[in-house]
This record gives C-alpha cells, sequence and structure tokens, in this order.
C-alpha cells in the first residue's frame, strides 16, 4: 500500500497550532495594551501592494532581492508587503487635509521577505508598527520609545533583561563633520560600525580602513563609539532623556554611540532594543525621527517618528524567559455532556442558557460513554463537568462536578450558574 503524501508547507513560513497562537496573541495584547495606554489609533494597510510603491520609497535591496513579487493576471506587477511604511505614506498623502494632526497610528500585521530563514528570523512574521506623524520634538521621540518600553515592561522584560539603546544622526553628523569623513562614505561606515561587534577588533580596523579613510580617522571615530557621555553634547538627547526620565521609563534606556542601523534614512533620534540576558543576539525592535517620510509619494513635507518590532525574536525571548503564561487548551472551562440521544438537546439548552449568562460553556458533540468525556474535559484543562442523566432531567436538576478536587454535587437546574461560577472563582 503506498503511503500517504504530504505536502509541505512553504518554506519560511510559520504554521500557528493552538499553543503558538497563544503565544502570538499574548504579544498582541501586549502590543494593543502599550498601544492605546498612550492613546494610538489602530490601523492597517493591505497585504499586497504594487511594487512601484516600494520601488519609489524603499531600498533597491528589498524591491529586487527581499520582496515577494509576482504578476497578476493583467500583467502588474504586485507583491506581498515587506514592510509597512510605504502604505502608510500614501494614506497619509490621501486624506491629509483630513486627518488631525499629530497622526498616532499603530498595527500589527503580516508581512513576507524573501529571506534565509535561521533563528530569529522567517519569511513571514506579524510586525508591530507605531508612528506619531505631524510633529518634529525630542519630547515626541520619546513618549514613542516610552511606547516600547511600556510594551517590555508589560510583557515582563525588566531592564535587567532588555535595554533600547539611543543614538542621534544629527549628533554623529557632527562627529562625522569633526572627523572631515567625506559624506559619500558615511553610508559605509555606518554599516562597519553595525557589523563592528561581529569581528576581530583588528579585522575591523581593517575592513575600516579599506574603506578609504586615513588612520587618524580611523582613530577618531573608535574614539567617539567608545564615548557614552556624548549624548550630552546633543540638546536633543538631553531633552529626550529628561522626558524619558518624566514619563518613567528611563531605566529601560542607555545612551549608545554604536547605535548606527538606519542612520542615513533616520534624521534625528535613532534607537534599538536588544535583549541583555538571553541567547537572542538580534533587535527586538528598532526606529527613529524621519522628516521625508511623504516626500517620495508625492505629499507636503511632514515630521515623523516611529518604530518597527516583529513578533519572532521576542517570542523566541519571552518563551526562554518564561514569561509566556502557560498555555490553556481551551477557553472554556465548563464542559456540558451528552447523555444520550434523548437527553441531547436538553445539554444543549443547558449550555445556552449558561452562555447567556455570560459563560464559556462546550458541549460534547455527541452523545459518549461519561468516562470518555470526562476525559476530553481534563485533557482540555476544564474545570467544571456537569452531567445531565436521566435522574436529573427528570428531576429538573443537574450534577456539577469540580475537576480539581473530585467534589461533585446535585442542584437544581437553575442554580447551575451560581454554582459553576463559586468552582470558577476557587480553581
Amino acid at each position: 500500500m503506498a503511503s500517504k503524501i504530504t505536502i509541505p508547507s512553504v518554506k519560511g513560513t510559520r504554521e500557528f497550532y493552538p499553543e503558538e497562537m497563544a503565544r502570538r496573541n499574548f504579544i498582541y495584547r501586549n502590543v494593543r495594551q502599550a498601544s492605546e495606554m498612550f492613546g494610538f489609533q489602530e490601523w492597517d494597510g493591505p497585504f499586497i501592494e504594487t511594487i512601484d510603491l516600494y520601488a519609489a520609497k524603499s531600498g533597491e535591496e528589498l524591491v529586487k532581492e527581499q520582496a515577494f513579487v509576482f504578476p497578476d493576471r493583467s500583467g502588474d506587477m504586485i507583491t506581498l508587503r515587506p514592510e509597512l511604511t510605504p502604505s502608510l505614506a500614501r494614506m497619509i498623502v490621501q486624506k491629509q487635509g483630513e486627518l488631525a494632526f499629530p497622526v498616532r497610528w499603530w498595527s500589527f500585521g503580516p508581512f513576507w521577505r524573501y529571506e534565509r530563514p535561521q533563528r530569529g528570523r522567517s519569511r513571514e512574521f506579524f510586525q508591530w508598527n507605531v508612528d506619531m506623524l505631524g510633529v518634529n520634538s525630542p519630547e515626541a521621540d520619546a513618549e514613542i520609545i516610552a511606547v516600547a518600553a511600556t510594551f517590555l515592561k508589560l510583557s515582563g522584560l525588566n531592564s535587567q533583561a532588555a535595554t533600547i539603546f539611543v543614538n542621534n544622526r544629527r549628533l554623529m553628523d557632527a562627529q562625522f563633520d569633526l572627523l572631515e569623513i567625506p559624506i559619500d562614505k558615511r553610508m559605509a561606515i555606518s554599516n562597519a560600525v553595525d557589523r563592528r561587534t561581529k569581528m576581530e577588533p583588528a579585522r575591523w580596523d581593517e575592513y575600516v580602513l579599506d574603506l578609504g579613510i586615513k588612520q587618524t580617522q580611523l582613530e577618531g571615530l573608535k574614539q567617539i563609539l567608545a564615548n557614552y557621555n556624548l549624548w550630552q553634547q546633543s540638546e536633543e538627547l538631553v531633552r529626550l532623556f529628561t522626558t524619558l526620565k518624566a514619563l518613567g521609563v528611563n531605566e529601560y534606556i542607555k545612551y549608545d554611540p554604536n547605535i548606527m542601523r538606519g542612520l542615513l534614512y533616520y534624521t534625528g533620534t535613532v534607537f534599538e532594543a536588544f535583549d541583555i540576558s538571553g541567547s537572542v543576539r538580534r533587535a527586538i525592535l528598532g526606529g527613529g525621527r524621519y522628516d521625508n517620510l511623504l516626500r517620495d509619494v508625492g505629499g507636503d513635507p511632514l515630521s515623523g517618528v516611529g518604530f518597527a518590532m516583529g513578533d519572532v525574536v521576542v517570542g523566541i525571548i519571552l518563551q526562554e524567559a518564561g514569561l509566556i503564561p502557560a498555555f490553556v487548551p481551551t477557553p472554556a472551562p465548563v464542559l456540558v455532556t451528552v447523555f444520550d440521544e434523548s437527553l441531547w438537546m436538553n445539554s444543549y439548552s443547558l449550555a445556552a442558557d449558561l452562555r447567556s449568562a455570560g459563560l464559556k460553556v462546550t458541549t460534547y458533540p455527541e452523545p459518549a460513554k461519561l468516562p470518555k468525556q470526562f476525559k476530553f474535559g481534563d485533557r482540555m484543562g476544564m474545570k467544571v463537568v456537569i452531567v445531565v442523566g436521566p435522574d436529573e432531567a427528570a428531576a429538573g436538576r443537574v450534577t456539577i462536578k469540580d475537576l480539581k478536587n473530585g467534589v461533585q454535587e446535585t442542584v437544581i437546574r437553575a442554580d447551575a450558574e451560581k454554582v459553576v461560577r463559586e468552582i470558577l472563582e476557587r480553581a
């Protein structure tokens, strides 16, 4: 007999069994709470877009190498969205004259990038995006960072487990000016700084010199990267840290001149959060201030600040730290059994009455031996099982069993809700 062929899932995609879905929902609940605590509105954009949108706003690498691009039936080139910023820009431009600024928006949805799957990175992921548009101040930057810090706190990650490192584009440009580093080399230098921790010191020095800077410039650069008090020379960062203290999240924040990722995209504040106690050596989230969001899609100039966080890395971190709540196999803690066919509708009616009273109830879907139904209830983590047998039905009563301690009692049907609630309160 030929064996059945199981068609595998697409490489880099994810399957969410109930336990994995519960983990994703835990992240989503904290994302929602952190966002709404600061007054941000939820929104979303299309899951597919024309590739032209990203060609106008995003880098060539994303368009040509990372996007899932394909022709639709009319021949137009479209893509599964690899990021949300271009959609945000277009949607703001379309209603720029109608919106109340500053706009405070957040979103949590699926994205796709054609990357090599590895630990902490998949081709399909969910991402939290938070943006504040129409205001340009270090205080607004601080509030965005505080949203991120609040998420970490809500998720159980304290400041010894996760830290948000901050830098500033204008501050670093001023330092590069002092070193006379040519503008056309700054992106390569910034990328080199981002790779510094992954290379041996001597090899990194050689790598940077090969980019075409002088030995004196290299030594000056290393002095800048070692100066953790450099932020005091930036009025923006002084105001930022003052505001973060007022917002009560300053214990999560540190200045780090080595934060360079996206430095040439952002125009002011830049920040990244990292797990500093676990095994994941990748950023949890990252963002910063941008002032050119709408320019490339035909809108009026508009300042903004925001960040993005994927669910894969933070999910691993929370799992390793034991911060994901214990998995509960069912959201319904009450099981109503079905004794036999003659009492089937009696059980369904009881379950409906309990649901109308606000309880979450599962009804066994067919008559079966009671031990089988009790075993199902126990395996699903239910707290209460209710039996309506011939004797109970004839007397207008039900038998209720507390699965935790094994105690059961028979009560009139009208009291079932009260007794069930008492058991659930003790559980």
